[in-house]
């Protein structure tokens, strides 16, 4: 079967219905992972984009011609991880374009999703699992971001437009009507500053992989930023360490920050303005829609 040509230009309304219909690109993924590999495309994932695993070797991520600037940190970010941190993170094997469209090709790394080893943890587990993670993003945050800086928005423009779509955004992801109503004065607050490192976005369940030693691997940096480290605490403190004090305690000690929650509200604030704002997907902490403040959300989600 000759693979799928992909269009020159298309709107994210369309690549949302192609990125549905796996079978109308997988012989795309398979036909440019043939170059590199004898193996097949056994599994298409979920994702951004379009993304095939083939065989245990290797990974295909075709991204649309609107995310290039995603691919383009995420073949940066490739080079500037590998090899120096605790754990794995995938090595970039080749990049090229097909029909306009940017890939890269990299290594499968081994292990578990997180998503699927969570549930059957221990409690204690989970806190040394949180405690891992906090090391991790801060081995990454002592990394210089070098080329990435080129390549990231400016993170006070990236705020500004976020402000700006802020209502709509919550609008459409359903934010409880007696919240909306507290967002813009909120959200126009403090938020963390301070030096600019590079954010992954990724210290969550789906692109974690987990093993006997715990944290095995990290993957995923196309939606990377450059700015302050607290965007990055948002995903262990939201899918994993939410209503847990314990948890968020293991987090913040794994990473090295100070102890207490000084960073309780500008963090939440941050949440509002995430890239992915969405609490009824991001809040893994019932009963969260009768909190009556934006103050006591976050004390909460993070006691």
């Amino acid at each position: 079967m000759t693979p799928l040509t992909l269009p020159a230009t298309i709107d994210v309304a369309a690549f949302d219905a192609l990125h549905d219909e796996p079978a109308r690109w997988r012989d795309v993924i398979a036909s440019i992972a043939a170059g590199h590999s004898r193996a097949s495309v056994r599994q298409v994932e979920e994702g951004t984009v379009l993304v095939g695993l083939v065989g245990d070797e290797l990974v295909v991520k075709l991204y649309p011609p609107f995310l290039r600037d995603h691919c383009e940190f995420e073949r940066e970010a490739l080079g500037q991880l590998q090899g120096r941190l605790g754990v794995p993170t995938p090595a970039l094997v080749a990049t090229g374009e097909r029909d306009g469209w940017p890939y890269t090709v990299m290594t499968q790394l081994a292990g578990q999703p997180l998503t699927e080893a969570w549930p059957a943890l221990p409690e204690a587990k989970k806190c040394s699992v949180l405690a891992s993670i906090g090391k991790l993003a801060a081995e990454v945050h002592a990394l210089p971001p070098a080329g990435l800086a080129q390549l990231a928005p400016d993170w006070d423009q990236f705020l500004q437009g976020q402000r700006a779509r802020c209502m709509q955004r919550q609008q459409r992801t359903r934010l409880p009507a007696h919240l909306l109503g507290l967002l813009e004065p909120f959200v126009a607050g403090e938020v963390p500053s301070g030096r600019s490192v590079i954010l992954t976005g990724e210290y969550t369940p789906m692109n974690l992989l987990h093993g006997a030693g715990g944290i095995v691997g990290m993957f995923d940096f196309g939606d990377g930023l450059v700015g302050p480290r607290e965007y990055d605490w948002l995903g262990p403190l939201c899918f994993l360490a939410a209503g847990h004090a314990d948890r968020c305690d293991a987090l913040m000690e794994g990473y090295g920050a100070a102890p207490g929650r000084a960073w309780r509200n500008p963090l939440m604030r941050l949440l509002l303005l995430h890239r992915y704002s969405n609490l009824r997907a991001q809040v893994a902490c019932p009963g969260w829609e009768q909190a009556e403040s934006f103050e006591a959300l976050a004390e909460l989600i993070w006691p």
